[in-house]
């Protein structure tokens, strides 16, 4: 049996050179509560394909890495409790044990780059661990050496956003802000920090990807945008919400791939949930926007490599 599965329409539309956003499927295991997970993950895809470009959520399903998940998939994955968080050293674990798995940032990246898929849209990447500068997350080393597409809000805020930028700039994966001269704070539009170049228009965005194409470039590019403004959280009860519930997973001796599960489920109760829909409304938004990058990358002509020409 064969570990990799692609659904058949989007077998076609790569082939084609046909717009194909990849969606994680972390937020449905382990990023949201239940109905949210799901509603929230067909909203991401409606989103996508409003732009004229097809989603392709993924997830490893009893060893079979799928490109590519049906609704009736994204509802049972909602419902088990016993699916592993499959980043890159998970991946031949969960294929070689016909275990069921949901991908966070850095599994997508790469089961995406296996498939053909050049952007990918999430709600925030990993990064540094506040007060754990030695707590790196592999989305940070993932988006060094895996030449895909982020569209994101940033890294998410309970982070420390300038030691991931550090980290990021160490890894060599250009910061794009969308509409934005400053890294989006996750929850909030911005955290003060400069991203490494503004754009405003999709096709910028294609053309800045393919031109990394062409230069045979291997590392990531994060393309980050600032949650919708009448969805963005206000930002001194965010960040005084984070820091007491970072404080109590010091206390309580949750350490790493447990603390963040944690502090965002306690940012989102001490905020009575005002967290949690500017997670939504900005996945959503990253989903749209992701589309709008595909369609305009398909757009363009296919070039050969730099390399090729000599």
């Amino acid at each position: 049996m064969t570990a990799l599965s692609i659904r058949e329409n989007i077998r076609t539309a790569l082939e084609q050179n046909r717009p194909v956003v990849a969606l994680e499927s972390t937020l449905i295991t382990h990023g949201l509560p239940f109905p949210d997970n799901v509603r929230t993950a067909l909203a991401m895809e409606d989103a996508v394909r409003t732009c004229g470009a097809l989603p392709a959520t993924i997830a490893i399903l009893n060893g079979v890495i799928t490109i590519g998940l049906s609704r009736s998939e994204i509802e049972a994955l909602a419902a088990r409790s016993d699916v592993r968080k499959c980043s890159r050293r998970d991946i031949p674990i969960a294929v070689a044990l016909r275990q069921t798995a949901a991908t966070t940032v850095a599994g997508t990246m790469i089961l995406a780059h296996m498939a053909g898929i050049r952007v990918f849209a999430t709600g925030g990447i990993g990064g540094v661990h506040r007060g754990h500068p030695e707590d790196v997350s592999a989305d940070l080393l993932e988006l060094g050496r895996t030449p895909v597409a982020v569209v994101c809000s940033g890294a998410k805020s309970i982070l420390d956003l300038p030691r991931t930028l550090e980290v990021l700039e160490t890894q060599g994966v250009p910061v794009i802000g969308f509409g934005t001269d400053t890294l989006p704070s996750f929850y909030t539009r911005s955290s003060g920090l400069p991203v490494d170049q503004r754009i405003d228009e999709a096709m910028t965005a294609a053309e800045l990807i393919a031109a990394a194409g062409r230069l045979g470039m291997t590392q990531g590019m994060l393309f980050t945008c600032p949650v919708p403004e009448t969805d963005a959280a206000d930002p001194e009860r965010m960040e005084a919400a984070i820091q007491q519930a970072t404080r109590e997973a010091e206390s309580q001796k949750f350490t790493g791939k447990a603390v963040s599960p944690f502090v965002l489920a306690r940012v989102a109760e001490l905020t009575g949930g005002e967290s949690r829909r500017a997670n939504i409304a900005l996945l959503v938004n990253n989903a749209r926007i992701a589309g709008q990058i595909a369609t305009a990358l398909s757009a363009l002509p296919v070039e050969p490599a730099i390399n090729d020409e000599l």
